[in-house]
């Protein structure tokens, strides 16, 4: 794995507060058409915070960015991906990792991931459109729907609206691998400049 340093979160930060300030933007605006609290985009911008995947989608959907203009998203040639050959990449020093399942076909309404998630991950609350789907391969992970709790084991599963607040976090001392499928629109490739991101 790469070492993620401070340098990577403060890029970040200071890209997505050029990208606004370029756009003529306030953060109160940008946070209206992202879904977020302005005390939570501060703190990324001021890489006192690490958005997760999600959210980072959330924001350059709100800037007309397409996700790969913040992070590298490997893209497989075809529809065939390979246990062990898959490239991962995180979102700047986040301790989760994402390996890329879904090909990035023209017209694909599909994203899906398997996430990496080490003990003690705790994620912020997501509000969206579309849908998601989310199988636990190994360890436990708690998610929040909607004000209720759902403690998921190897084997159960979750499918919801993208539009009912959620929020998921690490059980116990064991890492936890999940398989995320969703139709969440602004995790497809929408931008045309890419900032390559840190893969390991």
């Amino acid at each position: 794995m790469s070492v993620i340093d401070r340098a990577d979160q403060l890029e970040l930060g200071s890209l997505i507060r050029k990208c606004r300030k370029q756009r003529g933007l306030t953060l109160q605006a940008l946070c209206d058409k992202a879904g977020l609290s302005p005390g939570y985009l501060s703190q990324v911008e001021r890489a006192m915070a690490t958005p997760s995947l999600g959210t980072l989608a959330q924001i350059a959907h709100a800037l007309d960015l397409g996700l790969e203009y913040f992070v590298s998203c490997p893209k497989p040639a075809d529809a065939v991906t390979r246990a062990g050959q898959r490239a991962t990449f995180q979102v700047s020093d986040s301790s989760v990792s994402y390996e890329t399942l879904s090909a990035g076909f023209p017209g694909h309404e599909l994203s899906s991931y398997i996430i990496h998630s080490p003990p003690g991950y705790e994620s912020e609350t997501f509000q969206h459109e579309g849908e998601e789907f989310v199988y636990i391969l190994s360890g436990m992970v708690e998610h929040s729907l909607g004000g209720e709790s759902f403690l998921l084991r190897p084997g159960d599963s979750l499918h919801f609206k993208g539009s009912t607040p959620h929020s998921w976090k690490t059980v116990g001392d064991n890492p936890a691998r999940m398989l995320w499928t969703g139709t969440l629109t602004v995790l497809q490739n929408r931008g045309k400049d890419v900032l390559p991101g840190r893969q390991f």
